[in-house]
């Protein structure tokens, strides 16, 4: 009984079995880095509008805490801490940090008011700095393209 299982690994190890060169594995990833980079300038585009989501929320939810802080002192803040909305750590300042965006409110009376975002990482290379803004009634507008 042993040597008729000896013999079935035996034979199940004898097979060739085929496998790539090293040169054949060496062309398929030339092949696909070259694809990466043909590929790269036509999705930066849509990976900087993706980061912008960031700056969109964060805008939206400043615009929310000045209602908040309208309604109870009717008049808006001048101070993200007054509010309650807390920075993030940016990118630039160490390993921990993710925020992409710098917040601060550019105007605040009892009128309306003025925040910004705007981007601490040049996203695309051209260097310009994506800026967005919004006011008391909610206009979202992106004041320089990235």
């Amino acid at each position: 009984m042993k040597n008729k299982t000896c013999r079935r690994v035996h034979r199940i190890l004898a097979k060739n079995v085929s496998s790539f060169t090293l040169s054949e594995l060496l062309v398929v990833l030339v092949i696909i880095g070259i694809l990466v980079l043909l590929a790269l300038p036509v999705l930066m585009p849509l990976i900087s509008r993706t980061r912008s989501v960031e700056a969109k929320q964060g805008l939206k939810h400043i615009y929310t805490l000045e209602k908040t802080f309208f309604y109870e002192f009717s008049k808006y803040s001048g101070d993200l801490e007054k509010v309650g909305f807390e920075q993030e750590q940016l990118v630039t300042e160490g390993e921990d940090g993710k925020a992409n965006y710098t917040f601060e409110i550019v105007q605040a009376d009892v009128r309306g008011f003025m925040a910004r975002a705007t981007a601490v990482v040049d996203f695309d290379g051209d260097g310009e700095f994506n800026v967005w803004e919004i006011d008391e009634k909610s206009n979202l507008t992106e004041v320089v393209k990235d």
